[in-house]
């Protein structure tokens, strides 16, 4: 897969919104206006907003064909270097028809976001390019009072400054306090953090995994399963898988219908590992355990594939970056995740 070039103080990147219109809507415009003040004071970035990215909820929910315009335009324009996204939602999945996968091939930039955008990665995904599941605007660039050291960091290490290997660690702390973001107060308070003394859990496994990283939001495997973007049965060779719940906390059961259902497929006689994210507030924590050990582990017979559990991704706060497409390692004795290869060139 090709890796795009690495960001640097300076260049380009675009908003768009390729799900939610929520960052057009008045009520909400201040979130979008701290978000692209960081990206241009924190990481030194000149920030462009494509065309259709403001236009609100009720415009960008009757034309999908502009969400996927702004895209297509984006990754287009020799002048943009990267492409990050405003939110997620619940629709990314309707720019599938709209997507020119050789102007995605032909221009490699950094792509990022998370939750339903993970459809836009697998579309990323088959078009042969390294994608990153990672921070958005209005959540991660936006936080409250200031950004987490711990996503900054992830940003920069990941985008910026990529060494040979990266270890994701636990972040020591957490929150999933939520300040209604409508008050535009609320915008100097920063969230309260959570202590977390556990870091990474290991469900079940020993040794040494390796693979390549592919997964997402498991939210969102349902509307792309069965579609061309969803990987071939092959493609989940010596992969390794990594997923997170949205902030609707599917009930444990809904998880395990889809887990089921990706074994069916086999997916878990090919893979060589799982990264599973810190469920949203921390709701059905150890629910989502069991159903994980009891699918893969019992159902599937692969007592023996590692999971490591309660990393720092998705839909939680802070957040790491996982690239697609990168070789990743969990050392199950130590407890441990770590890219193995730079994501940009």
């Amino acid at each position: 897969m090709l890796k795009p070039p690495r960001l640097k103080p300076g260049n380009t990147v675009a908003i768009v919104s390729l799900s939610s219109g929520i960052g057009g809507e008045t009520t909400f415009m201040h979130r979008y206006e701290i978000g692209k003040k960081r990206l241009e004071e924190v990481f030194g970035l000149n920030v462009v907003v494509m065309p259709n990215a403001l236009k609100g909820i009720e415009y960008l929910d009757k034309h999908p064909e502009a969400r996927a315009a702004d895209l297509m335009a984006a990754f287009n324009n020799p002048d943009i270097s990267g492409i990050i996204c405003m939110i997620g939602g619940d629709d990314t999945i309707r720019l599938l028809e709209y997507i020119d996968f050789d102007i995605i091939r032909d221009n490699p930039k950094v792509f990022m976001g998370y939750s339903d955008t993970t459809a836009n990665h697998f579309m990323l995904r088959m078009a042969g390019l390294i994608s990153f599941y990672g921070p958005c605007i209005l959540m991660e660039f936006a936080e409250n009072a200031a950004m987490h050291e711990y996503t900054r960091h992830y940003i920069q290490s990941v985008l910026f400054e990529p060494a040979e290997q990266l270890a994701i660690e636990p972040s020591p702390v957490w929150t999933g306090e939520f300040l209604d973001w409508a008050n535009a107060d609320n915008n100097n308070i920063a969230r309260k953090m959570t202590g977390d003394e556990r870091g990474y859990e290991l469900l079940q496994g020993n040794g040494i995994a390796r693979g390549r990283l592919l997964g997402g939001c498991i939210d969102v495997f349902p509307m792309v399963i069965g579609t061309k973007i969803w990987p071939a049965p092959e493609e989940w060779d010596n992969t390794i898988l990594f997923v997170e719940t949205s902030e609707e906390c599917p009930a444990p059961n809904e998880i395990k219908y889809i887990l089921r259902g990706m074994a069916a497929q086999g997916i878990f006689g090919r893979i060589s590992g799982v990264v599973v994210g810190k469920p949203a507030g921390e709701k059905y924590y150890d629910e989502y355990k069991q159903v994980l050990t009891k699918v893969i582990g019992q159902e599937s017979g692969r007592s023996d594939l590692p999971i490591l559990y309660n990393v720092n991704f998705g839909h939680t706060s802070p957040i790491c970056i996982l690239p697609y497409g990168i070789m990743a390692e969990i050392d199950c004795a130590k407890k441990t995740l770590k890219l193995l290869e730079p994501a940009v060139i």
